[in-house]
Formats: structure tokens, C-alpha cells, sequence
């Protein structure tokens, strides 16, 4: 009894400290949320005085006030700019990826792994590397400050291809797709009506990465945007915060539109959970 109640307790040991070290490391990346939350119902006087974890004063209607006021709304137009950008960029991009996941993995062509391997290599390529070429590129086509500067490069995502490709091996059985060349069907109709649905998580799980990767972009909309009604929320906050030195009635703004910014975020991955699991679980089994 004493052998095993002495093997019993070191497992019990064990897991009290695992817990303990999750639960430090969970409270430490809320952290920076909690601060957010109390944070962004305070005033310009509470922040500056560093009482924004005191639960004493809530200021929150008034800063949402003073966000909805300030340069007319603008802060909203920036927020659905953010929507547009993000939105339509993730879904388009989610489904060029599919398509092009779908060709390489059913489709046999002469070049097809060295094709491939060239679109991995632009997994490589820093995204801040290829700024000064697209903007040289979209100065040419006219697209600087228009909305096609931001949303045309957004569409692009090699990793997604080959999630993708992915996603089409372990979902897409090939039997099928003959079967229905068998009956006559087209290829692009085979591809939308048996392809596509099969592979919906692959889909979900590509959108939801890309909508968080353009969301939190900044790099790009700076180099191609100068018109401040189509900023998107990341470069419209970065320059309120810029102003708060010489007013400081800026600092509350710039955290309750902080604090407002993620929401989209947790709706996207609370919304779509369920096909996010499932992709992932398919890709790591893959």
C-alpha cells in the first residue's frame, strides 16, 4: 500500500505543478485583455495617472461617444474598411487557395511538383520584402490610395495552397471525381457541385487565417495608402496614436477602438469554430 500510495502521490505532484504552470501561463497572456477591458472605460486623467485597473470610474459610454464624434466618425468608416478588406480578401483568397489546391492534387500535368515547389518558395519571401515592388507596381496601374492597392495583394497566400492541397488529399477521394466524369460532368462543375463541398473545412480554416493575417496588416495599407478614409483600424489607430503627445485627449480613443477591434476576431473564431477544428485536425493528421 505504502509502494503505491508513494507512486501515486509524485503523479499527483506532477500534475498539480502542470496545472499551476497553465494556469500562470493562461493569466498571463489574459493579462494584457484585462487591461484592455478595464482600460477603455477610462478618461484621458485616469490613463495618464496609471489608475486604469481601478474599478473607481467607467467612462466607457462617453469614449464610445467620443469615438462615434471624432473627425466625423471616421474611426467606423475605418472599421468597415477593416470589415471590407479583411472579409472579402479572406474569402477570395480562401477560395483562389482551394482552386489552386484542387489542381495540383487531382489534376496531372507536365511541371506540377516544380510548379508547386516554386508557389512554396513565396512562403519564404517576408511580406515586407515585397512592399516596394507592389507599390511600384500599383503606382503603375493607377491603384495607389484606391481600395484595389490593399485588397489585390490580399488575395495572394502561398501557404494557403498548400493547406489546400492538403486539405483536397485527405477530403477529396479521386474514385468520386471520376465517378462523375463518368456521368459526363465538366470539370468546373465537378469542382463547384463535389470538390468544394468536400473540402468546406479546408476552406473555413484558410479564411479564418487569412482574415486574421490582412485584419492585424499594417505594413501594406502604410506604404499604399495615404487618404485617411481608407485606412483600415490598425493604421487609423496607429495614427491617433501618434497624436496623443500633443493631445492627449487621444489616449482613450485609441484604447476603446483598440478594445473594439477585436471583436471581429473573436465573432470570426467563435462563429466558425466548429470548421476550424475540423480542418485543423484533418491537416495534422495529413
Amino acid at each position: 500500500m505504502s509502494t503505491h500510495a508513494a507512486a501515486r502521490r509524485p503523479r499527483a505532484m506532477s500534475k498539480l505543478v502542470v496545472n499551476a504552470v497553465l494556469i500562470v501561463a493562461a493569466a498571463y497572456m489574459l493579462m494584457p485583455l484585462g487591461w484592455l477591458l478595464t482600460a477603455a472605460a477610462k478618461n484621458t486623467s485616469d490613463l495618464l495617472s496609471g489608475r486604469s485597473l481601478s474599478p473607481s470610474t467607467w467612462h466607457l459610454g462617453e469614449n464610445l461617444s467620443a469615438l462615434a464624434s471624432t473627425e466625423d466618425g471616421v474611426y467606423f468608416r475605418w472599421f468597415a474598411n477593416s470589415l471590407l478588406y479583411a472579409g472579402v480578401g479572406a474569402a477570395l483568397c480562401a477560395f483562389l487557395c482551394i482552386a489552386a489546391g484542387y489542381a495540383f492534387q487531382v489534376y496531372r500535368f507536365p511541371g506540377r511538383e516544380k510548379v508547386f515547389g516554386l508557389v512554396l518558395m513565396g512562403v519564404m519571401v517576408p511580406t515586407t520584402a515585397l512592399a516596394l515592388p507592389m507599390y511600384l507596381l500599383a503606382s503603375k496601374a493607377g491603384l495607389v490610395n484606391t481600395y484595389w492597392a490593399v485588397l489585390l495583394p490580399c488575395l495572394v497566400n502561398p501557404f494557403g495552397v498548400y493547406l489546400a492541397r492538403v486539405f483536397c488529399a485527405g477530403y477529396i477521394p479521386l474514385e468520386v471525381l471520376e465517378a462523375a466524369r463518368i456521368d459526363g460532368t465538366a470539370e468546373l462543375r465537378i469542382f463547384w457541385s463535389v470538390g468544394l463541398p468536400m473540402v468546406k473545412p479546408g476552406f473555413f480554416t484558410i479564411f479564418l487565417f487569412q482574415f486574421t493575417a490582412i485584419w492585424n496588416n499594417f505594413f501594406l495599407p502604410l506604404v499604399m495608402l495615404s487618404n485617411t478614409k481608407l485606412f483600415p483600424l490598425s493604421l487609423g489607430l496607429y495614427a491617433w496614436n501618434t497624436q496623443t503627445h500633443a493631445f492627449p485627449e487621444f489616449y482613450p480613443l485609441v484604447v476603446t477602438g483598440s478594445l473594439l477591434a477585436i471583436l471581429p476576431l473573436v465573432v470570426a473564431f467563435v462563429i466558425l469554430q466548429r470548421h476550424w477544428k475540423a480542418g485543423l485536425s484533418a491537416g495534422a493528421v495529413k
